[in-house]
């Protein structure tokens, strides 16, 4: 069982930058595509972006494309979002999860497919 632990978020003003760290436990990691979403207050849970177990492929919402870079370094068996030109609407809990099943051979934004949720990180942004 892998366990994913969130951090990096915190208060930050419009245009401001911020990056997200998922830490996993265990060794399977690197053999699982994973995915951030993110969840603001009385709204349902939005998929952010989702990377291939490989690193070589993303995925990316319209709302965040451009602005935001979904990375990881299995090597440390962790993950990251790079959040950049932030806009108050961004403010939501992120949380990181893994795709319910290992080598994955496409990305989806659907949260039904991902599994091992962590606990989330809020971000806020000010206008």
């Amino acid at each position: 069982q892998v366990q994913l632990v969130e951090s990096g978020g915190g208060l930050v003003q419009a245009g401001g930058s911020l990056r997200l760290s998922c830490a996993a436990s265990g060794r399977l990691f690197p053999t699982y595509n994973m995915a951030w979403f993110r969840q603001a207050p009385g709204k349902e849970r939005d998929f952010v972006a989702a990377i291939k177990w490989s690193g070589l492929t993303t995925l990316y919402a319209d709302s965040v494309k451009g602005r935001f870079t979904i990375s990881r370094n299995n090597a440390k068996n962790t993950a990251y979002l790079q959040m950049n030109s932030l806009k108050p609407e961004d403010t939501a809990v992120y949380s990181c999860a893994l795709d319910r099943s290992q080598y994955g051979s496409s990305l989806t934004g659907f949260a039904a497919e991902y599994e091992n949720w962590g606990q989330g990180t809020q971000v806020t942004v000010s206008s």
